[in-house]
């Protein structure tokens, strides 16, 4: 069961959702090798695009090898503007551009950016159009909806029909309003009535945590993909399973140790790299101070991956003690040690009964 987007035929329909402060390179590398077919960055600002900094190149930097086809997401709500960032994100060498309509949080919304697109489908239609333009049509555009902003406002199908005509490549919907956030239950019905008023690609968001979850939506919707955040949050394997269509997420405690200690130290690199690159270009960011103490870059990349150990280690006995234990390692010997001596004996998620999922900050995650 595989799709396209544009040229890019997709390997499956799973897909690893953007998301703020993890979506960056690492993580998305790790998520295509276990089998994603695809895996956006975080939304990018279309102004902060522009800007070479630390921040820009943290967001925009790519493995070229793995990340084919490597899909950007842009937000902002000047049609101009729009344009010109996915033209940069096209020479960037963005095989894809996607545009954030979702993002329900106030200081995105408030520029009329993210779901506050919902409330202009004639201007959303513009800006796709203006980027195509900018792409020289050599770039799908995708965006990333919700089914509305409010109760009283869930205009999903008209928007998504306006886009279609506009040339939009595919589109992905958040079934929930921007009124919820990430609250209640997603409505995967809203996905099937989008998937029957469209010809495009659709991809349904929301409450997908397991294999089974993914499978159902497929099923329940017949939804061209499946587009998983939460679901992944410390487990990248779901993306494995889905790839060998296995129904549960089998990973040994060996397995699991491994692989976070391999991704903390690509972490690790990858964030020491890119303070390298700032350093050379006579930026000041390598060294930063916090309440009086200098945060090295080793601090912050450490600083950085704590969110992510919090999230590895949801459902394991034991849990609460080594969340809090997180919060104060600042070496990386430290972090190796205390990967070692939690995951190496960690039982299996499913034989841990209501685990506390405390210091699990789903939403600086989702923006």
């Amino acid at each position: 069961m595989v799709f396209a987007i544009g040229p890019y035929q997709l390997k499956n329909p799973f897909i690893l959702a953007p998301m703020a402060g993890v979506s960056e390179m690492t993580f998305r590398v790790i998520a295509l090798q276990m089998g994603a077919a695809l895996a956006p960055t975080e939304l990018i600002s279309s102004k902060g695009i522009f800007f070479k900094n630390r921040r820009t190149l943290q967001y925009l930097t790519y493995d070229k090898d793995i990340e084919i086809p490597y899909s950007v997401q842009l937000f902002g709500g000047d049609v101009e503007v729009m344009a010109h960032a996915a033209h940069a994100a096209w020479q960037h060498g963005a095989h894809m551009v996607d545009i954030n309509m979702g993002c329900p949080v106030k200081k995105v919304t408030k520029t009329g950016s993210g779901s506050a697109l919902m409330m202009d489908p004639k201007r959303a239609a513009e800006m796709i159009r203006a980027m195509r333009e900018a792409t020289e049509d050599k770039v799908p555009i995708t965006a990333k909806i919700r089914s509305g902003w409010d109760h009283d406002n869930v205009n999903f199908v008209d928007m998504a029909q306006h886009m279609e005509r506009a040339g939009v490549a595919a589109v992905a919907m958040h079934a929930r309003t921007r009124a919820q956030a990430y609250r209640g239950q997603a409505d995967w019905s809203l996905i099937k009535e989008l998937k029957q008023a469209v010809d495009i690609p659709v991809i349904g968001n929301g409450d997908v945590l397991t294999p089974g979850d993914a499978y159902a939506m497929l099923e329940q919707t017949g939804c061209d993909g499946v587009m998983i955040g939460r679901g992944a949050l410390g487990n990248p394997w779901i993306f494995r399973a889905l790839h060998e269509g296995a129904k549960n997420v089998e990973v040994t405690p060996q397995e699991r140790m491994q692989l976070i200690r391999h991704h903390f130290n690509a972490h690790l690199r990858f964030h020491l790299e890119l303070d390298a690159q700032v350093a050379q270009a006579g930026q000041s960011a390598t060294n930063r101070k916090r309440h009086g103490k200098t945060i090295t870059p080793e601090l912050h990349a450490i600083r950085t991956f704590r969110q992510h150990l919090i999230w590895y280690s949801r459902g394991f006995r034991g849990g609460s003690a080594f969340r809090q234990q997180v919060l104060q390692m600042e070496t990386h010997a430290e972090v190796l040690d205390a990967i070692q001596l939690f995951f190496a004996d960690a039982a299996p998620s499913h034989l841990v009964q209501n685990e506390d999922v405390e210091g699990v900050n789903y939403k600086q995650a989702f923006g």
